[in-house]
């Protein structure tokens, strides 16, 4: 139980990272799109071969409807943010809705299979450093305080440590609630991606954002093959 807490708060712990990194690079607006379009490849990898892999589809409706519930989740959400928020803020909204379900697939795989899946920490650790360092900036250029983002993110952290825990203990239910789990954060991620983070990485590195996106789903792509 102790370990699974740890690593929920360890994958969602680099947000705080993505935070640091603002100060010394966030005046860059190339190279935080060229870290986001990274961190693009690996969520979009980890969508693929992590989230909602063939191995799920035997479920049927039940990972399509999850899946369309987790777009729908944050679209409205993100609808909700852009009437009083920021680009910063949507970008946040996209690491809770698929932070959490993120960490508790990290608890349910730790209860089930004894170990993390390294390919699936490494997706989740390298794509929330540039969300962190992108909404941090972003928040920063909008007035939000310093002091209101470290809370943001630390909130953040600690709810996706207990998500990683909730899903240590309810692995031995027999239900398939971790492929349902699964399906909803592709959705949100996939969405967050087309929404937000990629038009937001071509805006602010160009052309070159298409290849660090490649970059980011092959080392990723390579971390699940050698799993």
């Amino acid at each position: 139980m102790t370990e699974a807490l740890l690593w929920g708060l360890i994958a969602s712990g680099s947000l705080l990272v993505g935070q640091a990194l603002a100060a010394p690079l966030g005046r860059s607006r190339r190279i935080v799109g060229l870290m986001m379009a990274f961190g693009a490849g690996t969520l979009i990898s980890a969508v693929g071969y992590e989230l909602i892999p063939e191995a799920n589809l035997h479920l049927g409706w039940e990972v399509g409807a999850a899946f369309l519930v987790g777009a729908l989740a944050y679209y409205v959400g993100a609808r909700l943010v852009d009437r009083g928020g920021n680009s910063g803020t949507a970008l946040f909204l996209g690491a809770l809705l698929d932070g959490i379900p993120e960490s508790f697939i990290l608890g349910l795989g730790l209860a089930l299979g004894g170990s993390i899946s390294l390919a699936f920490l490494a997706a989740v650790l390298l794509s929330n450093i540039p969300e962190g360092l992108a909404g941090t900036a972003d928040m920063r250029e909008s007035g939000v305080g310093e002091r209101r983002i470290t809370l943001m993110w630390s909130s953040l952290t600690i709810v996706c440590g207990f998500a990683s825990l909730a899903g240590y203990l309810v692995a031995d239910t027999g239900s398939h609630t971790g492929e349902i789990a699964s399906a909803f954060a592709g959705g949100a991620v996939l969405t967050m991606l087309a929404d937000s983070m990629v038009p937001e990485s071509y805006e602010r590195a160009g052309r070159v954002a298409g290849l660090f996106t490649v970059l980011g789903f092959l080392v990723a792509g390579i971390l699940s093959a050698a799993q």
